[in-house]
Parts: structure tokens; sequence; C-alpha cells
């Protein structure tokens, strides 16, 4: 440890504590200051003294904010004080980066001390090759189960499932019960609920612990029994998990394999988070962005990006290619060429306005085969009525500006029957896609933009080679 008296004022033990955040809810750049001294120094008390206490979402803003050599450095300064559940607060890129400098050793006794969904969720974007070499530093019953969590498919409930539960004989007395819940070690933490099975580890129901509390201890645990518990199935996708959570209100689900064995639970703190990891992942893929983070690397984000950008390229080159067709009428009319693209730029706003909703609506089953017509011809009503809005705000524009009274009712004409189009794209292509088993969220911007590019030049350029031709 570096001699005290080097150690800055405001690390000293007897100094004032520092704000974690500032007047804006941001880590305060004095606290930042201050920890980035005690890695630098190597400052293991200092370090400590500062993140004591932190709640692990904290500490994983922390780990967010430090350099990425910084990271490991302080985990390894903190020791078996460092709460390796901070890390499942971070996104992908910056946790895999952090275990990747850590040693084996040093993960495995981490890990061990946390749930297991949490240690999991740690464990899986690593290589193969990383997983098994931690894996293999944990004691055997350990890991038999993270390896079993691990064997489930990726995004499916077996996958982020907490294997650690209470279940009971139906048999037993409240008595008995209460007694085993006072005096067993390994319990979680933290529980709603018992379930009940047969001696083959098959789910019979549920006690709710404020019923468990309310029977007197001669009762039976079969007499309080709920026989018809929400259940999850290890293989169910998680998207369909957190609407069955949300659908009822519930807290946790039972978590059943394929012979209706318990092997674990879903909680209603981790479908929050699957919730705004599938949130997170439609409004990127609207962007074009994919699965970008913020601490990707230069060559990642690009490409990420790049194919998207390169689908809008070929969308505006046919765009420029009808453009192309009515060039004898723009040189005739330059008038032509000032007005067009409010045409085309209405359309796309209007088009990714019903898009938005249309794939959001799908993502949470708002939207479906029993009311897609329904919706459809909403939107349909909606481009008209906006359509016929802005024709005459822009069609009167035009006439002030330009002084032909032609050139109004021509670009009136095309923006209502541009504004129909994108909200039928909008609306129309989202549901096509989603039919042909392709992620709306991914692949609808580049459709409905090419739709209202081509609609609105086509249409504004067409009606004016007719009207003035």
């Amino acid at each position: 440890m570096s001699d005290p008296t080097t150690i800055e004022p405001e690390l000293r033990p007897e100094a004032e504590p520092i704000p974690l955040r500032d007047a804006n809810d941001n880590l305060s750049a004095a606290f930042m200051d201050a920890l980035e001294r005690a890695i630098e120094q190597r400052d293991a008390e200092a370090a400590r003294r500062l993140t004591d206490d932190l709640h692990e979402a904290d500490l994983g803003a922390i780990l967010e904010q430090l350099a990425s050599e910084q990271r490991p450095a302080l985990i390894e300064l903190l020791g078996d004080s460092f709460d390796f559940t901070a890390l499942t607060e971070l996104d992908e890129t910056t946790r895999v980066e952090i275990l990747e400098d850590l040693s084996p050793e040093t993960v495995a006794d981490g890990v061990r001390d946390l749930d297991s969904d949490d240690a999991v969720y740690i464990l899986e974007d690593l290589d193969q090759e990383e997983r098994e070499e931690i894996l293999a530093q944990i004691p055997s019953v350990e890991r038999i189960a993270l390896k079993r969590s691990l064997d489930y498919p990726e995004d499916s409930a077996g996958r982020r499932m907490q294997t650690e539960f209470i279940a009971i004989a139906p048999f037993w007395t409240v008595g008995q019960t209460g007694d085993y819940l006072r005096e067993a070690e390994e319990l979680p933490e933290a529980f709603h609920e018992v379930f009940v099975v047969d001696p083959s580890y098959r789910l019979l129901g549920r006690v709710g612990l404020d019923r468990l509390l309310r029977a007197k201890r001669t009762q039976r645990i079969e007499e309080l029994v709920d026989e018809s518990p929400q259940l999850v199935h290890a293989t169910d996708e998680l998207e369909s998990v957190a609407r069955l959570f949300q659908r009822y209100n519930l807290i946790s689900a039972a978590v059943v394999d394929e012979s209706g064995r318990l092997v674990g639970l879903m909680t209603i703190d981790d479908v929050v988070d699957v919730i705004e990891e599938e949130a997170d992942r439609d409004i990127k893929r609207l962007a074009g962005v994919g699965d970008e983070e913020m601490s990707d690397r230069l060559w990642d984000i690009i490409k990420s990006r790049l194919p998207w950008l390169c689908i809008n390229l070929v969308t505006a080159i046919l765009a420029s290619a009808v453009i192309g067709l009515f060039q004898g009428e723009l040189q005739r009319m330059v008038a032509l060429a000032v007005l067009m693209p409010i045409v085309a730029s209405q359309g796309g706003n209007a088009g990714t306005q019903t898009m938005t909703v249309a794939v959001r609506a799908l993502a949470t089953r708002a939207l479906g085969p029993h009311n897609a017509m329904r919706v459809v011809g909403r939107e349909l009503l909606v481009g008209l009525l906006n359509g016929v809005f802005f024709a005459v705000i822009v069609a009167v524009m035009a006439i002030l500006r330009f002084g032909i009274v032609d050139l109004g009712v021509v670009i009136a004409a095309a923006m209502i029957i541009n504004l129909i189009a994108a909200s039928l794209g909008g609306i129309l292509i989202p549901l096509a896609l989603n039919k042909l088993k392709a992620d709306p969220a991914v692949a609808s911007g580049a459709f409905v933009t090419t739709i209202t590019d081509l609609v609105g030049f086509f249409s504004f350029l067409g009606f004016a080679a007719l009207w003035f031709g």
C-alpha cells in the first residue's frame, strides 16, 4: 500500500465522504477523480473506502466510466469485496473485455457467490474455451448446475432462470415447513413462494408466503397448494416469458423441463431486464445499427452500420433514377425541383411514424391477424386525412410563391397520394415481414423509405408531366 502521507486529502479516512453523484444525477467528477487516483496508486484501502456499500448498479456505472485498463485493475484492488453482480449491469462488449483481462480463478471465485441466473448471464458471452476454463475452477455441484443452464438455447427461459428455489413435499405440515425455512442453510436470499413437488420433482403447485404465514401449524401443505400456477417451460423464448409476466402481473414463475420437473425459477427482476433489452434492440434495429453498444470497437461499429447505409444508397439511386425520367420537366420548370423534396420528406416522416407504431405493436402482440385489416383501414384513413391537410398547406404555399395555380393542384395531388402510400407502407411492410418470419424491426425502415421516395417523386413529377405536358 502507498505511504498514507502521499494519499490525496480526499482519500484519507478522516476526510469528508465524496458524493457519488452530482446534482444532475451523473457520477461526480470529484468521485471519479479520487477513484482513478486510488487505482493509479494501487491503493486498495482507498478504493474499498470509496466503493464500500455501493449498489451493484452504481458499481456497474463506475466501471462503464473508467478507461478499459482501469476496470480490471479496480476489480483486483477490491478483491473479495468486489460484487461480481455489477458485471450484469454492463453491456456485453465491456463485460467480455473485463472478463478476458481477469484470471479464470478470479472470475470463478466471483461467480460462485452469485445467484445462478447472474452467473450464467456473465459467462454466456465468453468463448467456449474461456468458459470451460472458468467452470473448471468451480466445485462440481455448482458447475453442473451452471452448465445445465448454459446448455439451453440462447434467449430461452432455461438460460436466464435461477436454479435456487425452495421445494417441499405435499404431506409436510405448515409447522414443518416453517421450521425448515428457519433452519436450512442453503436457501435463496429472497423468495416469495415455495413450490410443492412429488418424489420425482414433478411440480404439483405452489404456496405463497402470505398464505403460508396465515395457516395453522398443523395444516398440511397439500391443503394450501395452488395447483394451477403460471408455468414457464425451460425452452420458452424470453420474449414470450416477459409477455406472460406482463399479462398476469407475476412476481415469479416456476420453470419446468419437458417432463414437467421443476428445474428453476424466473423472477420479475430478470423479466424487467428482458423487456428493456428487447425494447433497446428494437429501437436500434429500426435505426439500422443492429446491436451496437457505446463501448463497441471502431471496426465493429462500422460493420454494424455499413450494410444498412449501403441499402439506403440503393434506395437513393432508385429515387434518383425516377427523377432522371423527368429531367425535361425539371429543366422547363425550376419550381418542380424546389418543391419536390417537400413531398418525399413528408411521406418519409409519415411512413416512419406508422412503421414505428406497427413494429412495436407486433413485438407486444397487440397487432395480429385478428385486427390487422382494421388497423390497415385506420391507417389508410389517417394517411388520407393527413394528406388532404398538408395538400392544402403546400398548394397555397406553392401558389403564393410561384404564382402558378396549376402547380398547387399538382403538388396537392402528389401529397395526398404519397401520404396514403406512406401510411399503407408503414403498416403493410412490417406485417408482411412478420408473416415471412423476418424481423420487422430490422428491414422495415429501408423498404418504407424506398416506397415513400419512389411514390413521392413519381407522383409529383408524373402529375407535372401530364398536367403541363
